[in-house]
């Protein structure tokens, strides 16, 4: 008897510990109703036009996502199926991945052989005006769905590059973007350039096919990863792809507000792992996906990095669904490295750094070229070309290398690689 009174004493006491508290929370709850449904009325009653109160909600609920962060956003029922559209099908566009920067709308990349990859658009460069509508303020969803449409529809885009004194009008006409992206070519004879686009929920397959085709003809001796331009996309995929160049160990980890939010993503052995030795081509347009890949291969010394440092999207968006069919796209996580680095705001940075085209580097070439023993009055003449000399490179090759210089150095890195291996052993 006396136990239940105690306990009833105890019960009553924490009740009267923690009512005034929870009351508090409820109270400060219901002024937050109330101030949202007292500006709701106002407007409702006030404001020089009539609106619909579903259109006045929708811009509250935007509003309030928009003030998080970049990524986060609502998600209509068009701009969902526009969504599921980028990483299974065929969609009407211009082939772009955008995102804000310092309250700008701003180009991450242009998805090569897209229409906006033939009109010159470049990592960086700001859209001012969609179809003359200023993008000040403009949700980043709704800049999606204004810039696409229907193949063979032209948009009208107010562009500001980065080293240009003013903004510049172009037109671009829409096109199917495909969803393919992956694609490869043959440098020379046992050298291959895998260049990935982004990343969608076939990259990984695809991506397999290709190492699988050219190894079934000849022996992979050394692979270029090609993350230029390469905004991102699926998690899962950017972690599978990770794991055929790794036959063990973490490749990525995010991490959510509360500890226990953590989750890891680890490779596992397998027959098809590619263990050439490799170079990972980065710039300012990889992002996402493509800097958890770059990220994990550099701090697992299983590749190394030349280019330039990332865009840094170091964060991990989910697509909650409402009740009336549509969604919320919300950051629910940050991810990081193997080591533990974190890449928003901050990139990857490359082990080697080199711009993609330079006069500068044209210039030192030049320079070098004239101080050669070749080139000097009175030189002996070799006879001609050995036969270790002959001509290495198909002519499309040779033109790509020519205007690519970052692909032209991770080329010579590669066919150095055993011979720098032999000598650190040694």
């Amino acid at each position: 008897m006396r136990i239940n009174h105690l306990l009833g004493t105890i019960a009553i006491l924490l009740l009267l510990t923690v009512a005034p508290w929870t009351s508090q929370a409820r109270d400060n709850e219901m002024d937050s109703l109330k101030m949202f449904s007292e500006v709701l009325h106002l407007i409702e009653d006030h404001y020089v036009e009539e609106k619909d109160r579903k259109d006045l909600i929708r811009g509250a609920i935007q509003g309030m996502l928009r003030n998080l962060d970049p990524h986060s956003s609502y998600v209509d029922l068009d701009q969902l199926k526009m969504m599921q559209e980028d990483f299974e099908g065929k969609f009407g566009g211009i082939g772009i991945q955008i995102g804000i920067r310092d309250g700008n709308l701003v180009v991450i990349s242009p998805i090569e052989g897209t229409p906006a990859y033939e009109a010159g658009l470049e990592p960086g460069d700001i859209i001012m005006e969609i179809e003359g509508e200023s993008t000040q303020d403009m949700a980043l969803t709704d800049a999606v769905s204004k810039i696409r449409g229907p193949k063979g529809e032209p948009v009208e885009l107010t562009i500001l590059s980065e080293d240009a004194q003013s903004p510049e009008k172009i037109t671009i006409v829409r096109d199917d973007i495909p969803v393919h992206s992956v694609r490869s070519q043959e440098l020379e004879s046992g050298y291959l350039h895998l260049r990935i686009t982004d990343f969608k929920a076939t990259t990984t397959d695809d991506l397999k096919e290709e190492i699988r085709k050219y190894s079934y003809e000849k022996d992979i001796k050394g692979i270029i990863l090609d993350l230029r331009n390469n905004p991102g996309g699926l998690l899962d995929q950017a972690v599978s792809v990770s794991d055929i160049f790794l036959d063990d160990g973490l490749i990525v980890y995010t991490q959510g507000r509360e500890e226990a939010q953590r989750k890891d993503y680890t490779a596992s052995s397998s027959a098809e792992d590619v263990t050439s030795p490799m170079v990972v081509l980065i710039n300012a347009g990889s992002a996402s996906g493509s800097e958890i890949v770059a990220g994990a291969l550099q701090d697992r010394n299983r590749a190394l990095l030349l280019g330039e440092p990332t865009f840094g999207k170091g964060s991990v968006q989910s697509i909650l669904p409402v009740a009336d069919g549509s969604a919320v796209k919300l950051t629910i996580a940050n991810y990081y490295t193997p080591d533990g680095r974190s890449i928003e705001a901050e990139g990857v940075i490359p082990d080697i750094t080199i711009p993609r085209h330079t006069d500068a580097i044209k210039e030192d070439e030049q320079q070098h070229q004239e101080m050669q023993e070749s080139m000097m009055q009175f030189h002996i003449d070799q006879p001609d070309e050995r036969p270790d000399q002959e001509e290495r490179y198909s002519e499309e090759v040779q033109k790509l290398l020519d205007e690519d210089n970052q692909l032209r150095m991770a080329l010579e890195l590669l066919r150095s690689m055993p011979r720098i291996q032999e000598l650190s052993y040694n």
